[in-house]
């Protein structure tokens, strides 16, 4: 008996079910994604926040007198999401009692202050300034 011409490829239930395996892989990954995004915004921040705590010291170093920086926050959701950002605060000014603020807000901002003339009661970065005064990180 003689075949008929037969086609090699796959079935269409073969194809949905191809479909439908990458589209529950795409939801669950898309979740974790989004969080670990945020996770690198909230690191950024906490650089910039660093950096603009730097330039504020240098300036009241240099001037003698009180400094003031304001830094734009990437962070897109309210709050901290890694439990040690509020821990690198405090060891930015020496002591958790100058960070105000419970977190940041969505799209928020952060304001570096160096007031001059207090000393400093914590042993980090600023206690070693030149100048006598302390940080002060408002967030917002």
């Amino acid at each position: 008996m003689k075949k008929l011409h037969t086609k090699a490829g796959f079935t269409l239930a073969e194809l949905l079910i191809v479909v439908a395996i990458i589209a529950v892989l795409v939801a669950i990954a898309i979740p974790v994604f989004s969080a670990q995004l945020e996770k690198s915004r909230e690191a950024t921040d906490l650089a910039n926040i660093r950096s603009a705590y730097a330039e504020v010291v240098l300036d009241a170093i240099e001037d003698n007198s009180a400094a003031k920086k304001t830094v734009t926050l990437k962070q897109q959701e309210a709050g901290w999401k890694t439990t040690d950002a509020a821990q690198t605060l405090a060891d930015i000014c020496g002591d958790a009692s100058y960070v105000l603020g419970s977190g940041p807000s969505a799209a928020g901002s952060a304001e570096i202050e160096w007031v001059a003339g207090t000393s400093a009661s914590g042993s980090g970065e600023s206690a070693t300034a030149a100048v006598e005064g302390h940080c002060t990180i408002t967030l917002s």
